[in-house]
């Protein structure tokens, strides 16, 4: 396993270029591989000496001191509804940064990093239900590769808070106020059920419509669509919240295609993802969004889009923000 991080340092080149380097594994008891972005590992060990402790969630099995760090482990299999691993000594650990912070994922094997594009992530199959904990699918040797949702198994070891911030309740009530009588409506586009959730639960403290997709190819079709009934796309859609990792086209493939469409350039874009630590933010401008977020912050995000709302509203788009941007730069 020594070897199996060395590619990190090489993934800047790949983002923007609507690619994915993914982390094959296995977990116990489970037959299929899985995958996780590679993007979002910090690093792979085999598991440490783990410390149970009292009241834990069930499916932590226990905290390791990892460089200077204590982290949860939590076990994958277990998290998806599998059996609990039995022999945690041959196991290995993912740690991954998620929505902020650091987690350890308990796994049965590491295999090997791939290198793909996002047009062969697919997403999971209509018949799969909102209970699964896939987002997206893809084939890899003839063999079906499942993607995790792990936002969906964070939210249920540890919900996120959805509700604003009281102290700034008044000023959040007027701008509410505003947006249900202009009918204020924004598009999110987000592979996760449970994020785009999180996210239409804060902003309907705002008075915000919202609109969804699931992958940034769909927010693409219906921003098109919307542009060819109005012309200003803007007079339907106030600002676009992209997730970064989506199956068929990603947030900085989106991101581009927005700035390349004269029907679609004013748009005020904000990336809004998992994605933190060895992510390059650098990355954000290149693609032509105008803000970025970590996941999930609620109030944080009704910051982000006050502040988008207010300056759109003004008249100013999303395009000229980042030329201005860019000649500061």
């Amino acid at each position: 396993m020594i070897g199996v991080m060395d590619s990190i340092n090489e993934l800047t080149e790949i983002v923007g270029q609507n690619r994915m380097e993914l982390l094959l594994f296995r977990l116990s008891g489970l037959s299929q591989r899985y995958g996780i972005n590679v993007f979002k590992v910090r690093e792979v060990l085999p598991c440490p000496h783990l410390t149970v402790m009292p009241k834990l969630q069930r499916f932590v099995i226990g905290v390791a001191h990892i460089r200077g760090q204590t982290l949860s482990v939590i076990d994958l299999a277990m998290a998806i509804g599998g059996k609990p691993t039995a022999d945690v000594n041959k196991c290995f650990i993912i740690i991954a940064e998620y929505n902020r912070s650091t987690q350890a994922f308990l796994v049965s094997s590491v295999e090997r990093i791939l290198n793909m594009n996002w047009n062969k992530i697919l997403p999971p199959p209509k018949g799969a239900g909102h209970s699964n904990y896939m987002t997206a699918v893809t084939e890899i040797d003839g063999e079906l590769v499942e993607i995790l949702d792990v936002e969906k198994i964070l939210e249920e070891i540890s919900p996120a808070k959805v509700e604003l911030d009281q102290q700034e309740a008044d000023e959040d009530e007027a701008f509410a106020e505003k947006c249900r009588k202009e009918k204020t409506t924004i598009m999110i586009a987000d592979d996760s059920l449970v994020a785009r959730k999180q996210v239409k639960g804060a902003l309907a403290q705002l008075g915000i419509d919202v609109l969804e997709a699931t992958d940034g190819k769909k927010a693409l079709y219906k921003l098109r669509e919307l542009a060819q009934d109005c012309g200003d796309v803007t007079q339907k859609v106030k600002l676009v919240i992209s997730d970064v990792e989506m199956p068929e086209m990603d947030g900085y493939t989106l991101c581009a295609n927005i700035r390349q469409d004269p029907s679609l350039k004013r748009l005020y874009v904000i990336l809004h993802t998992s994605l933190s630590g060895v992510f390059n933010i650098s990355m954000v401008g290149k693609a032509g969004a105008n803000d970025f977020i970590p996941k999930f912050n609620s109030d944080d995000l009704a910051q982000a889009v006050k502040k988008a709302i207010n300056i759109v509203n003004t008249g100013v788009s999303g395009a000229e923000l980042l030329a201005q941007k860019n000649n500061r730069n």
